[in-house]
């Protein structure tokens, strides 16, 4: 099949094809948005002879200081995960009638190759498209907000550029995942003929093994933490392991989160159908145990910004209880000294980073929800006929979206207050000694006199642990179960159109 003729049969379709198409470039958009940001936060040159010298034309701390720019940038990067958690979403929009199209190539004559290539290029030039326009918004937002404030310095740093390897990478390399990750979710489909198979890897529903890759990114902080205290600073080989054992227990931990989901909907599946006695549960619980994983696929990125957002909250009561004890320490040592509110500045940006995580992950839901109601329209529409009033169905499709997220998201907060717990232990200050200067301002800015009237005052030594943060992690709680029944609400909106008798015609 020529390049030509394959992009041609790539970009047709109907209307839910291009939908799919514009929704899964809009979340390419957002990706390379993200990642463009995070490079450019790294693009930022330190001054020659001194890494330590803050880069005074910005106006934000976070991008003055050198050592606070690389969480800066991974912060930024972490909104990836669920803008290409959306884009999973929006791919699988439209499945049957794809899968129907697809069959259709290959009774024209098409092999399965052509055909999975076919599917590759489909997700790969709408991503395509999606990154080229990243990159248009970001140029262009470069020159709308480039202009300095009354002091002469930037709000962003838009007086730097990524490398144009950098650029390419983003908006070449994005692409590309997609189109590997559709070839990696195609390889157990087997398009004939006569429709689309899936290859099932099991009869059975999942088990708890993800209850293992937890435990063992959890083991992992731990040992992190047992090394952090018994690190002197004199080894490199030590600071490679720290960052092996927290990124690598952290990613751990949040996997076995998102895989824990299927066993979770399984596992509640098995239970309203032994317990439950009403239509709806009933139906919803035959869904949750023919299809345990679409847990894992709708509650994936939501999973991960709670666990992520959970972590956040420990440290906020970290930074908190530091500042409160640096007050108490000054006022037993006899200082006046104000508050230092950059660390708690800091973890509002976060807080509002985890918001938009949310935000967009459960636009990912939304997609789901729908994309299942409109899958399942014959089905659907097959009840309606035999006399299930919608209200039921309705019914099953809120029991089906809502009951695995709620030991889900107390899953996810569980890991991350205990990942931030682990990495973030108890508040320890050691003895402080201050010089106060006992007289006027004058004698104290004459450096013959100031010695006559200064003394010393020590400060104890003060070491407290940090209160569980149980307000924030209810808040966030409510605020992912929230985000989850407003999407399903939104998406029974799509049920009325899509039971309706004339679906039974539906090929």
């Amino acid at each position: 099949m020529r390049a030509a003729a394959l992009l041609r049969l790539a970009l047709a379709g109907t209307r839910t094809d291009t939908a799919r198409v514009l929704l899964t470039g809009l979340s390419a958009a957002l990706a390379a948005l993200a990642a463009l940001a995070a490079l450019t936060v790294l693009a930022i040159p330190e001054p020659v002879g001194d890494p330590y010298a803050q880069a005074e034309q910005y106006g934000n701390a976070l991008l003055r200081e050198p050592g606070l720019r690389g969480g800066t940038a991974f912060a930024l990067l972490l909104l990836v995960i669920p803008v290409l958690a959306l884009a999973a979403q929006c791919a699988r929009l439209g499945a049957p009638a794809r899968d129907r199209r697809l069959a259709a190539l290959r009774l024209a004559g098409a092999t399965p190759g052509q055909v999975t290539r076919l599917a590759m290029l489909e997700t790969g030039v709408a991503s395509l498209l999606g990154t080229l326009g990243g990159l248009g918004l970001y140029l262009g937002a470069r020159v709308l907000i480039g202009r300095p404030d009354d002091r002469g310095r930037l709000a962003l740093p838009t007086d730097v550029l990524p490398s144009p390897g950098a650029l390419a990478a983003v908006v070449l390399g994005l692409p590309l995942v997609a189109a590997l990750a559709t070839a990696l979710m195609l390889r157990r489909v087997t398009t004939s003929p006569l429709g689309v198979t899936r290859r099932a890897a099991r009869d059975r529903g999942p088990g708890p093994w993800a209850g293992v890759v937890i435990a063992s990114g959890l083991v992992a902080f731990v040992a992190g933490g047992r090394v952090l205290r018994s690190y002197d600073g004199s080894s490199e080989a030590t600071v490679w392991l720290l960052g092996v054992l927290y990124v690598g227990g952290g990613l751990a931990a949040m996997v076995g989160v998102v895989l824990g989901a299927g066993w979770i909907s399984h596992t509640t599946g098995r239970l309203l159908h032994r317990y439950a006695r009403r239509p709806a549960p009933l139906l919803a619980a035959g869904r949750l145990m023919a299809d345990p994983w679409a847990g894992s696929r709708t509650f994936a990125a939501l999973l991960a910004a709670v666990t992520f957002g959970a972590g956040a909250a420990v440290l906020r009561a970290y930074f908190v209880l530091q500042d409160q004890l640096a007050r108490e320490q000054n006022r037993l040592s006899g200082v006046d000294a104000g508050d230092n509110p950059f660390y708690l500045a800091t973890m509002d940006l976060v807080d509002l980073a985890i918001a938009v995580a949310v935000a967009i992950a459960a636009a990912g839901l939304l997609v789901a929800v729908v994309e299942g109601i409109v899958a399942r329209r014959r089905a659907y529409a097959a009840l309606v006929a035999t006399g299930v009033p919608r209200a039921t169905i309705a019914r099953s499709i809120a029991w089906q979206s809502t009951l695995p997220a709620v030991p889900a998201i107390l899953a996810a907060l569980a890991v991350g207050t205990f990942l931030g717990r682990a990495l973030f232990g108890d508040v320890s200050r050691g003895v402080t000694s201050t010089e106060i200067c006992d007289a006027s301002a004058d004698l104290c800015a004459d450096p013959v006199t100031r010695q006559q009237y200064t003394r010393m005052v020590s400060g104890p030594e003060v070491s407290r642990t940090a209160d569980v943060p149980l307000e924030h992690l209810a808040l966030l709680g409510a605020g992912a179960l929230a985000a989850v029944l407003l999407t399903v609400a939104v998406g029974l909106l799509f049920l009325q159109a899509s039971t309706a008798v004339e679906e039974l015609r539906t090929t």
